[in-house]
């Protein structure tokens, strides 16, 4: 087992709240540049959390943003030809990837299932 699979709750739901924090305190990483560089940007992010609470795409975004995302945007300027070229780059080898990272989140997720959906007895 993968030891980030081993991480309880508490401490990645306290690490991934820092992230937040961080990214909206950095403005100045856009998400443009995050993607060509990481392959993932707040966006990703916030359906990431969007998909595992059930929440509206408006909302998840709100939570991530720490505000309404058309503000934020409107803050931000456009992207460069080589941002959206690094973008390109940066998102195909997340193809290559996508399929096994989803597979390793379907299979975490009972893991953090309460015990009522994973042990309906209980």
């Amino acid at each position: 087992m993968d030891k980030l699979d081993q991480l309880d709750d508490a401490s990645a739901a306290a690490a991934f709240r820092r992230l937040v924090r961080l990214l909206r305190h950095r403005e100045d990483a856009q998400n443009i540049d995050l993607m060509g560089l990481a392959g993932f940007c707040r966006n990703c992010l916030s359906d990431w959390v969007g998909e595992a609470a059930g929440l509206a795409k408006a909302e998840a975004r709100e939570i991530v943003y720490g505000e309404p995302y058309d503000a934020w945007k409107a803050r931000q300027p456009e992207a460069t030809p080589e941002q959206l070229r690094r973008m390109d780059e940066s998102m195909a080898k997340n193809e290559a990837l996508e399929e096994a990272l989803d597979e390793a989140l379907d299979e975490s997720f009972p893991a953090s299932d309460p015990p009522s959906m994973t042990e309906p007895n209980r």
